[in-house]
């Protein structure tokens, strides 16, 4: 039985730290210096017993990361039964426990929750956790457990996972034993089953040359070379992966000067990319929920292929299996983006592949929301991150299709294969840099020849620093700017300058900055459209 006394005792030992601004559960759930973390993962501990006993003893997750951010920060978020984001409803409870002023008032709060959500206080709570490589991570941990305990929950310690992963253990502890089951639920099974569904689908393929992969010296260093172990050697016929930027020996190094967040902010390789002209690269994020590709050109140009990129050859690959396998009119695939899309991407989907794009404001929760709206739903986020989603009814119709011819048969299996290749419950860098070189081999591609797919229109990101990011305002899926008044009038004046102009700023979600991005018809009008929408930024007031 939970007491009071016992989560006030529990909490005074992780003093809630003096801030100017209260704590906020946003996109990535809670981000910050680790330093100011300590009481903050103590209440969301909390919160997830909670959530368990609210749903009758379901498997709820816990992650210790913070993503791309430097080394010296960190963060955690929550992850529901079938390793989707916090239901968002229960976000604003995240920040009530965080930001409750003495461990009594937190005592309080929580009993509040439960009376007022009904909880029974007597049912089981099951919660499981991972870290990503952070120095902070130990520490943090003993807090999470301290939590737990106060509040009489089970829970299981994975130590170090991807974020990916720990969505996947998630999944599969709640689905074990019925008609759903995701998969085996240890790391091992993770494995297993991407590496036997990359078989499934590489049939009979072979891989045009190797892919040199930075893991932003973090957690996706070691996982990958765990699952290299699994798929098949070069010699046997699979991809060459070298691994690069793994050292997570020096925290310190996380995300310096490399990572799928450093490619595609500077659009430049990591300063150790040893590549030469037209080979494969990609980078991962700090807990290798991201993947970006690249190259450089015969020119030595440098080449980015980001999440747009990604995101339509998974459209163009599953919606042409979809046809080879005679199941054209039965499969509706569509595409899901944000505004951070480059105009051309959306353009390309919706006028050459012909399939229907949806545009949503930024975050995990509301891309994947979109795409189940789809039999198939492709999205990715510009930055890297995103998955393909299939629906029960796709995923029913695939497994009972008769195919008509070999052909046929050969598209299907293919598609069958990248159901459980592709990990649905989240976007996962390891899994996504499969289907990004099973797509390739099946089309005998290099970079090069996915890069001509389309030209993108150059664009610029930049990040502007910000008294308080909370005055920006959005609307139009986070496309236009309803405060500070006025704002995005001087920026639609300044966009109608620009030949083929667009330009949007919003809030990041994470840190008191504004992200601006804007693309134009040539490089020196993206860069000069998106310094003076800065310079608009910076000045704007309430």
């Amino acid at each position: 039985m939970v007491s009071k006394d016992a989560i006030v005792s529990a909490s005074a030992r992780f003093s809630k730290p003096a801030l100017d601004k209260p704590f906020q559960y946003g996109t990535a759930g809670f981000r910050l210096k680790a330093s100011l973390l300590d009481s903050v993962v103590f209440r969301v501990g909390l919160l997830a017993a909670l959530r368990s006993r609210k749903l009758n003893g379901q498997v709820i997750g816990v992650m210790i990361t913070a993503s791309h951010n430097p080394a010296d920060d960190n963060g955690i978020k929550l992850v529901d039964p079938m390793g989707e984001m916090l239901e968002g409803s229960w976000e604003s409870y995240a920040t009530a426990l965080a930001n409750a002023p003495t461990d009594e008032a937190l005592a309080q709060i929580y009993e509040n929750f439960t009376k007022d959500m009904k909880i029974k206080i007597e049912a089981k709570a099951r919660v499981i956790f991972a870290r990503d490589t952070r120095a902070s991570g130990p520490r943090l941990v003993t807090a999470l457990v301290e939590a737990l305990n106060s509040t009489d929950t089970e829970y299981t310690d994975f130590k170090i996972l991807t974020t990916p992963q720990l969505h996947y253990l998630t999944r599969s502890l709640n689905t074990k034993g019925t008609q759903f089951e995701y998969g085996d639920p240890t790391e091992q099974g993770y494995y297993e089953k991407v590496a036997a569904s990359f078989k499934l689908a590489m049939k009979g393929r072979e891989f045009n040359g190797s892919v040199t992969v930075d893991c932003a010296n973090g957690v996706g260093g070691p996982k990958l070379r765990e699952l290299l172990k699994y798929l098949p050697s070069p010699l046997e016929g699979g991809v060459e992966i070298k691994v690069v930027n793994d050292d997570v020996v020096n925290p310190e190094r996380l995300n310096h000067q490399c990572g799928a967040d450093f490619v595609k902010t500077g659009q430049r390789a990591p300063p150790s990319s040893q590549a030469g002209q037209l080979a494969r690269c990609a980078s991962l994020d700090g807990d290798a929920d991201r993947v970006v590709y690249y190259f450089v050109d015969f020119d030595n140009t440098f080449r980015l292929l980001d999440g747009d990129r990604i995101a339509t050859l998974a459209a163009l690959f599953i919606g042409d299996l979809a046809r080879n396998a005679g199941l054209g009119e039965k499969l509706k695939v569509g595409v899901v983006q944000t505004a951070y899309a480059n105009g051309a991407s959306t353009a390309y989907v919706t006028q050459d592949l012909k399939l229907p794009v949806v545009c949503t404001p930024t975050g995990v929760k509301y891309l994947h929301h979109a795409a189940t709206k789809f039999d198939v739903g492709v999205y990715f986020e510009a930055n890297g991150h995103g998955t393909v989603v299939f629906s029960d009814l796709a995923l029913k119709r695939l497994s009972k299709y008769e195919p008509k011819s070999p052909a046929q048969s050969s598209a299907l299996d293919t598609l069958r294969a990248l159901t459980t290749l592709i990990n649905q419950t989240v976007g996962d860098a390891l899994s996504d840099l499969l289907l990004v070189e099973v797509i390739l081999a099946h089309k005998g591609w290099g970079p090069k020849e996915w890069d001509l797919t389309y030209t993108d229109l150059p664009n610029r990101l930049v990040r502007v620093e910000v008294a308080d990011r909370n005055i920006f305002k959005t609307i139009d899926a986070e496309r236009k700017l309803e405060s500070p008044p006025g704002v995005q009038a001087q920026i639609d004046a300044l966009v109608g300058k620009y030949k083929n102009g667009r330009s949007f700023a919003r809030a990041s979600g994470t840190e008191d900055a504004v992200r601006v991005y804007a693309e134009a018809a040539t490089r020196g009008e993206a860069d000069d459209l998106a310094a003076k929408v800065a310079t608009i930024v910076k000045e704007a007031r309430i």
